[in-house]
């Protein structure tokens, strides 16, 4: 069975109320599911526990006139910066830094990520972060917990598409960062490393059909930092080796930033509104084909779209893929920039700081696509 249809299988059954974690238990086998569990003890061991917690960064970022633009963040340990030594390295905060950037605007940080969160505890968080605010974008990481807590993937992924409608209800944009591709972690035995893969790109892909199904918009994070960990480990991961440093967060930020700003209709160099380009193997197709698509290619953001008016074809919802540019990202140092400072950013595309700058270097590569050009999904080949 390919992902594509796995994903869709996985979301349907999220849809209907099933699940499936006793079938997939079943066919590990009990000699199989004791090496695994074996593993999973010894990986947890290695991994350790080297922070006491995540970094504060609520606050505002940036300056400008007018009201600040709210960002609410919500998640598991990677949304709530753990690993990250200060506040201004954090996705939220990098992020909040970029858009604050490119608008000359200030931008409010309302982060209720919690450290060791399933997605069965998105609807708490949110309804926590809507007591103090109403946001305009809500920016979701979640997923690498329900895999290694062995979460039915079903469950997690109703649990995320409840919380994505409730959003999308109350007039916000949401920007979901998909599970990771945990079979990059280095402290992951053979076979529990394949394992993982195999079990997090499919959540990923059945979050992506989700999110869309529920209006929101996905960014495929993927084996974002396997490249880069294996060839720089310390660098890109931090002391636990499980998660990412400041850089990798930084890395994922750029990532996340082009479709935060094309959630929001920020200025940018590609923000605004344009077709795929088949070229680049975008296109627009079934979400199903895109979200099998998409966990090939960390930093692929999917949405909604319609063709020819119609929201829905012959083999589901309509979405949009397109892959983003992304540009190096310098080290982040000061996260608040003076008015000049984000005035010149929003003219420019850059920051007069380096934090500003690892958000906004991001933002040159964003976008959304116009819905009705761009070769069929379903012709594209292996984007690499």
């Amino acid at each position: 069975m390919g992902r594509a249809r796995r994903a869709r299988k996985i979301a349907a059954t999220a849809a209907y109320g099933g699940g499936g974690l006793a079938a997939a238990s079943a066919a590990l086998g009990a000699v199989g599911y004791a090496v695994i569990k074996g593993e999973a003890l010894l990986a947890r061991r290695i991994v350790g526990t080297p922070f006491d917690s995540s970094p504060d960064d609520d606050g505002t970022y940036g300056a400008g006139p007018g009201e600040p633009i709210e960002i609410l963040v919500l998640g598991d340990s990677s949304a709530a910066g753990m690993g990250a030594h200060n506040p201004h390295e954090t996705v939220g905060a990098i992020v909040a830094s970029g858009v604050s950037a490119l608008m000359g605007r200030r931008v409010h940080l309302t982060n209720c990520a919690v450290v060791g969160a399933e997605s069965s505890d998105l609807e708490r968080q949110l309804a926590e972060g809507l007591e103090s605010i109403t946001p305009d974008v809500v920016v979701v990481m979640v997923g690498a917990n329900d895999v290694t807590h062995r979460v039915d993937r079903a469950t997690a992924v109703r649990h995320l598409e409840l919380t994505v409608r409730r959003i999308r209800a109350l007039g916000a944009e949401v920007v979901v960062g998909t599970c990771p591709d945990l079979g990059t972690i280095e402290p992951l035995a053979q076979p529990l490393r394949l394992l993982a893969r195999r079990w997090s790109r499919d959540l990923a892909a059945a979050q992506t059909i989700a999110v869309v199904e529920a209006g929101g918009r996905t960014v495929s994070l993927g084996d974002l930092l396997g490249h880069e960990f294996a060839a720089s480990p310390k660098t890109m991961f931090s002391e636990d080796r499980f998660h990412p440093s400041p850089a990798g967060y930084a890395r994922a930020a750029a990532a996340l930033l082009p479709s935060v700003c094309a959630a929001l209709g920020v200025w940018g160099h590609d923000t605004a509104d344009r077709a795929p380009e088949a070229r680049r193997g975008e296109g627009v197709g079934p979400v199903a084909v895109a979200a099998g698509q998409a966990v090939k290619d960390a930093g692929t953001e999917v949405s909604p779209t319609e063709v020819g008016g119609q929201a829905r074809g012959p083999r589901g919802r309509w979405a949009v893929l397109l892959r983003r540019r992304h540009d190096a990202v310098p080290s982040a140092r000061d996260p608040q920039p003076d008015a000049s400072g984000a005035a010149e950013a929003a003219t420019s595309g850059t920051s007069a700081t380096p934090g500003t700058a690892a958000a906004a270097s991001g933002a040159t590569a964003s976008g959304q696509a116009a819905a009705q050009v761009g070769q069929p999904l379903g012709e594209l080949g292996d984007p690499r």
